[in-house]
């Protein structure tokens, strides 16, 4: 089957519970690649899951575990916010400085087991954004396949559009958040709050914040508009109050915290 004739099929399922799977066989035809998720979000309610292929084992983790709460801190959730421009992204390309040597990959991105993932971001409407994700296990995807799958971006977002304009409904039927402000933040300060201690101060919870996300003291430091040397302090101030004494701690405390909060 070639990309014509996958696409008419993904024409001919709109509104269907085929859709998904029919736009993803029609991605394969530009480009093969082993697994494929797809997540809905909007603003920081827990995304839903719109379409996967994985088995039992892996969906733990790419999915449930997902939607728990590491999608919070996930590039290419941060970076899909609606409105999106709809556009065709490499993770790598979108991640922060430290990513790869950031707690966020270490203790859940490595269980994936992927040598790459790419996603397709589109603008569902009413403020939802759609992630289509396209992953790799055993090679990145090379520059041409990128250019190629690139070039089907606007049908992608015109069908996905089309097919899910709705989600937001999905999205009002869930519970209201019990905390006020962005959920990450308002996370942060609750998974570190002990009885008889201070809590941390905004600016640390902002150190914080940067930091699970996979931010160099460097990146942290630009993005605040505060020194590196500034940024380091803040984080030994905040080890000292949570007694910890590494980033690996902190990152479990944080990920412990969303099963008690969620």
């Amino acid at each position: 089957m070639n990309w014509i004739e996958a696409s008419a099929g993904v024409v001919e399922a709109l509104g269907t519970p085929e859709f998904a799977a029919r736009l993803v066989a029609a991605l394969r035809t530009v480009a093969p690649f082993e697994h494929s998720v797809t997540f809905a979000y909007h603003e920081d309610r827990r995304p839903i899951a719109l379409h996967d292929e994985f088995p039992a084992w892996k969906r733990q983790v790419m999915v449930a575990d997902y939607q728990a709460g590491p999608y919070l801190l996930d590039p290419l959730y941060l970076n899909s916010m609606a409105p999106v421009v709809p556009r065709l992204v490499r993770l790598r390309e979108v991640a922060p400085d430290r990513f790869y040597q950031g707690e966020y990959f270490r203790n859940y991105y490595v269980q994936t087991e992927l040598a790459e993932e790419i996603g397709f971001m589109v603008d569902a409407g009413h403020g939802v954004s759609v992630v289509i994700s396209a992953m790799r296990t055993s090679r990145v995807f090379s520059a041409r396949e990128f250019r190629e799958l690139a070039a089907v971006v606007p049908f992608v977002a015109a069908a996905a559009r089309r097919n899910w304009e709705g989600l937001v409904s999905q999205f009002e039927a869930q519970p209201a958040p019990a905390q006020e402000g962005p959920r990450l933040a308002a996370l942060i300060e609750a998974a570190f709050q002990n009885v008889g201690r201070n809590l941390l101060t905004p600016r640390e919870t902002e150190i914080v914040e940067y930091t699970l996300k996979g931010y160099s003291a460097e990146a942290t430091g630009q993005t605040l508009g505060i020194s590196p040397g500034t940024v380091r302090i803040h984080k030994r101030n905040i080890y000292s109050k949570l007694r910890i004494g590494s980033q690996g701690e902190l990152f479990s405390r944080f990920i412990a915290a969303l099963a008690e909060l969620d």
